[in-house]
Parts: C-alpha cells; structure tokens; sequence
C-alpha cells in the first residue's frame, strides 16, 4: 500500500523567501515546461535566483551557500498562487524542499504538495510574523525542526510553535501514500460494498455497455 517514503519529520535549515503572491509561473518558469528532460531543480525560482544574462544573484537567499540545501523553506502570503501546474512542487521538491511554511499557501499548490510528498504549512499570521523573526535572526546557523507526529515547529527549548493538518493529508504523508494508496486502506469495505450491491441489485451487473455509433 506505501507508494513513496513516508515523511515524518523535516530537520535542518530553514531558508527565509519572505514574499507574499509569489505565483507558480516563478517557481517555475513557463520555458522549463517546453522539455521533458528539464532540470527542474535549475528551473526553480530560475529568474529570481539569475539574471537575464544568467548570472547568479549571489545574494539571493537560495544561492547564498548556508542556505543551497535547505529543506525547509518559509515564505509569505499566498505562495503557489497563479496556475495549478503541478511542476512548480516538482521543481521545488527536486531543488530539495520537504517543507513550505507560510501564510495561506495557494489552494492548488497545496494539494500538489501532499501529492508529491512535500509538507505544506499555512500559519496564521502572528505566528508566522514569531517564526520569520526567528529565521532571519539566526540566518542559517540553527536548524528547524517540523514534527509532523506532534503537528509542531522546534527551533530549540522554549521555542516551538504549532499548526494545524487534516488528519488524512497527514496520515498520507506519515505512511507515504499517495490517492490510490488511501483508498486502498479501506479496501475491505469497498469489497464489502461490491458484494452487498452485487446482491442487492444484480440488475446493475448485467447493464450493457453501448458503443458509441
């Protein structure tokens, strides 16, 4: 029943991407869409991270070296706004963020997130305002802890902060399941269901399939 690891915890550097609307067409720019063989990683906040010309913005926070393996990454308001494309947490995940901390992230891009195995979190806004304080003051020299078992954020003793997940979005993500794999958890009830409705209305088993003219 498990299709991919199960994700139960995320440890280590938390990058600050502090911008509200930052919408999926510059998570993922539309020209690493053209490619099946794109480097999605590269194409990851591609023109906020280089420049036209392709120069780096070494002051950029994900280019800055303490923060270029970061697997959490907190940002502002209405993160993954703009189109649903799924590849923008294709992107993300092949850069190696497990975990999106924000304010209201983005509908779709939430969903696209449990659906490749990345943690999303939206906070409210005073704890996102102590948690953001938090990263831009330790600016890479402390590690962030998101336990997805006790729904919390840990910085360090006294520091911790807690969020809120759907039981189900965490339970696929603690035992690695994707759609198929929730619903097979329930396999013995849907069997059950076939049976009692083959018995019921067996009418419905013999309806003819029409081809279409």
């Amino acid at each position: 029943m498990t299709t991919r690891e199960p994700l139960l915890r995320v440890e280590g550097v938390a990058a600050p991407l502090l911008l509200d609307d930052v919408d999926t067409d510059q998570i993922i720019p539309s020209s690493y869409l053209k490619d099946m063989h794109a480097d999605m990683a590269q194409g990851f906040l591609a023109y906020m991270r280089r420049g036209p010309d392709g120069q780096v913005h070494q002051d950029f926070v994900l280019e800055r070296p303490v923060f270029r393996a970061a697997p959490i990454l907190i940002v502002g308001r209405n993160f993954g706004c703009g189109s649903s494309r799924e590849h923008a947490v294709w992107a993300l995940r092949a850069f190696g963020i497990r975990c999106v901390i924000g304010v209201a992230l983005a509908e779709f891009f939430h969903e696209n997130c449990l659906n490749n195995a990345v943690l999303p979190i939206s906070l409210d806004e005073a704890t996102w305002g102590e948690l953001s304080q938090w990263a831009r003051e330790v600016d890479g020299q402390q590690a962030l802890r998101v336990d997805l078992a006790e729904r919390q954020i840990v910085a360090g003793p006294g520091q911790h902060w807690p969020f809120e997940i759907a039981d189900h979005a965490r339970t696929r993500l603690m035992e690695g399941l994707d759609d198929v794999g929730l619903t097979l958890k329930h396999r013995e009830a849907i069997e059950a269901w076939e049976l009692r409705t083959a018995q019921e209305m067996p009418f419905l088993q013999a309806c003819p399939v029409i081809a279409a003219p």
